[in-house]
């Protein structure tokens, strides 16, 4: 086998997925398996969706690129829709999550800067969290992993522990500009953050004079249940993240704002190529066709009690290998008892894709539109799966 000529950035799986439909992937040699990563969190609606394919084609057949120089329908549209379903009042439309959040970050410094305050340039975020791969967003999340070879951190960002209201007033000061939070961790574990939490972060930055930056990139666009995961918490921000899931798989994202945040943010002082492009907006409009119809986010409620509710039997049938459920809506966590990846091979193996988080937690992400027997099958997949790893442990136990 001839060397990959791609950058060894990833530990991918050996396999080659060719086509997928609904919450099914095939391989090129006709292996199927159960799509519970969703790219991670990605494909919302599945693969293939009829309705994004006939937008895409429709679109292509029309117009890919023109730039932000002029004035595109696709963009006012899908912009005047975010509008009416959230907090914000201006859209900045993106290619991914990363350029959303710095997006974010921008806007909030800029904020300060047009009010008098350009010191304030601090962007305080909590550990744990997960905000892009960028040198600013590496910086933002604060993890060494991530951070480890590339230099000096970027400045202005500090991270304090969630939950801890000590530590936070400790660093806010003269120079904060924000604070930024996942309302659920997604890469640090499916670890939601306690609504009481949240209330008196929305409380502090009212009272300092600061914005408050939710990164719904993971959590957004149905996963959750509502449109949003801080519906849930009647907290809501000045600025938001969003990717992932409002492309449906289409690389997509955005910011949200609102007017006040987003003040500052005249011609001139931020700009993107290819973000907000007529293909990508045609999937975005799509999306939000399926996702907002009357019903659909509380069928995502309803399946997510259903998995939730045959997970647990699963749990306590294997304590030795699982050991809770966490998450909400459509985005659930696995804590595991055993390494979260040996339990990853035994669920490819069992045909079932799932994806790993910190905490020792396997994220489980199906399309929104997965079926109640397909939930049964994911199930049935995972118990499979928690049995091989006990085979395992006892052939072992046996040869020891």
């Amino acid at each position: 086998m001839t060397a990959s000529a791609l950058f060894g950035t990833y530990a991918r799986a050996d396999l080659d997925f060719v086509r997928g439909e609904g919450v099914w992937l095939e391989t090129s040699d006709g292996r199927r398996y159960l799509d519970c990563g969703s790219g991670i969190a990605v494909n919302a609606l599945g693969h293939s969706h009829p309705h994004l394919v006939n937008a895409l084609k429709a679109q292509a057949e029309k117009l890919w690129h023109v730039s932000n120089l002029y004035k595109m329908e696709g963009q006012e549209t899908l912009g005047r829709r975010l509008v009416e379903a959230t907090f914000a009042d201006r859209v900045f439309f993106t290619n991914s999550g990363a350029e959303a959040m710095e997006a974010c970050f921008k806007t909030a410094r800029r904020y300060h800067y047009v009010n008098g305050h350009p010191e304030r340039i601090d962007i305080i975020t909590f550990e744990g969290a997960f905000h892009g791969r960028t040198i600013a967003t590496i910086a933002a999340g604060g993890q060494a992993k991530y951070l480890e070879g590339f230099g000096p951190k970027a400045p202005g960002f500090l991270q304090v522990p969630a939950g801890d209201l000590d530590a936070l007033k400790a660093v806010i000061g003269p120079t904060t500009a924000a604070l930024c939070i996942e309302p659920v961790q997604g890469e640090g574990g499916i670890r939601e953050i306690p609504v009481e939490f949240l209330r008196k972060l929305r409380e502090i930055c009212d009272q300092e004079g600061i914005l408050l930056i939710f990164d719904e990139i993971q959590t957004g666009v149905g996963r959750t249940g509502k449109l949003f995961a801080h519906e849930w918490t009647g907290v809501s921000p000045d600025l938001m993240g969003v990717a992932k899931g409002i492309g449906g798989g289409f690389p997509m994202g955005c910011c949200l704002a609102t007017a006040a945040a987003s003040a500052g943010m005249v011609p001139g002082t931020h700009g993107t190529t290819f973000g907000g492009n007529p293909l990508a907006m045609a999937v975005g409009n799509a999306v939000l066709d399926v996702i907002l119809e009357p019903g659909f986010l509380e069928e995502v409620q309803r399946k997510s009690l259903l998995f939730k509710q045959q997970l647990a039997a699963v749990i306590d049938a294997h304590p030795g290998v699982l050991q809770e459920i966490r998450g909400r809506g459509l985005m659930l966590g696995l804590k595991c008892v055993r390494p979260n990846t040996d339990v990853l091979v035994k669920l490819r193996a069992n045909g079932l894709l799932a994806v790993p988080a910190g905490d020792n937690v396997l994220r489980i992400l199906p399309p929104l539109t997965i079926s109640d027997e397909e939930i049964g099958e994911a199930v049935a997949r995972i118990e499979a799966a928690a049995k091989a790893v006990e085979a395992d442990l006892a052939a072992a136990a046996a040869g020891a």
